[in-house]
């Protein structure tokens, strides 16, 4: 079959997908239950991983809660308990692939398969490349990415072998729009969003269609991680309200999840507006956070 035909016989395609796309606008999606899943989060003992925690308690699941701070994570799982669901915190460094598997095994072995895996845990430096540490780099993608393989090697055989399963990426806006003083971080958010429409992909190519995948991409989050942040065109989010939009979309199986949702305006126009005017919109959000920049009279050596 030639191109054009092909071309031909893919219209009815696109045609037929944006009809079903605002048909849902004005029909209320169907909500999943959680009750009883079995739910791995790392980064528990903080921001959004406890707040995500809360809403899974909240929801008769049954979790499973990673964090290398140990009174963190106990603290948001003695919580979980108080609002009636099972929890059992692990102390886990998700930069050591080691830690990652033994835990894994731990969970497996002791607690069950797990069923929703959320990876939440995130390291962040705000600095100019030049004074970023090679050791807070190699940080940052160790946990921001690389714990994602080894937690999906870990846990999705079982997800594959009952095809049923859901997988979360936490990811970041900055994983879709580049950031100033955040070349390392936003770099390795926009490894986790790849990471994500590789694996949603592959999973759909296999036939695992139980299998469902979720990318949460929020803007700034008062999470403490970066000081002082603030934005002209949007607030600085609170965790509750992130991880509200979190299962929110975990629960009608959403696969891109931005928080605040015109974020996706933004992405849109990124890819249509010429280079100068993208410039001007950059400058008109007024980004700002405290950062290290002194690359200019500092000489950076490990």
């Amino acid at each position: 079959m030639n191109l054009f035909m092909e071309l031909l016989l893919f219209l009815p395609i696109i045609i037929y997908a944006y009809i079903e796309a605002f048909v849902k606008l004005f029909i209320s999606v169907k909500r999943k239950s959680v009750s009883g899943e079995l739910v791995l989060i790392t980064g528990a003992g903080h921001g959004i991983g406890r707040a995500t925690a809360y809403e899974f308690a909240n929801r008769q699941s049954r979790l499973v809660l990673w964090d290398i701070n140990k009174h963190g994570v106990e603290e948001t799982a003695a919580e979980c308990r108080r609002l009636g669901a099972t929890a059992h915190a692990f102390v886990v460094d998700c930069s050591k692939k080691e830690e990652i598997y033994s835990a894994a095994e731990k969970v497996k072995k002791d607690i069950g398969d797990v069923t929703i895996l959320v990876n939440n845990a995130g390291v962040i430096i705000a600095a100019d490349l030049l004074s970023t540490q090679d050791h807070q780099i190699q940080k940052m993608f160790e946990v921001n990415i690389l714990a994602h393989y080894w937690t999906a090697k870990a846990f999705l055989p079982a997800m594959m072998n009952n095809n049923h399963g859901h997988i979360v990426t936490v990811a970041s806006a900055a994983g879709h729009l580049a950031t100033s003083f955040m070349v390392t971080y936003s770099s390795s958010k926009f490894a986790a969003v790849g990471f994500h429409k590789a694996l949603t992909q592959e999973l759909s190519a296999l036939g695992k269609d139980g299998i469902k995948t979720s990318c949460l991409c929020p803007a700034f989050v008062n999470t403490g991680f970066v000081k002082n942040p603030s934005m002209s065109l949007m607030k600085v989010l609170e965790p509750e309200k992130v991880a509200n939009k979190l299962l929110e979309g975990i629960l009608t199986n959403q696969k891109m999840i931005f928080v605040p949702s015109f974020l996706k305006i933004h992405l849109i126009l990124e890819k249509i507006l010429p280079e100068h005017a993208l410039a001007a919109l950059y400058k008109l959000q007024n980004i700002q956070f405290d950062a290290v920049v002194g690359y200019r009279n500092r000489v950076i050596s490990d």
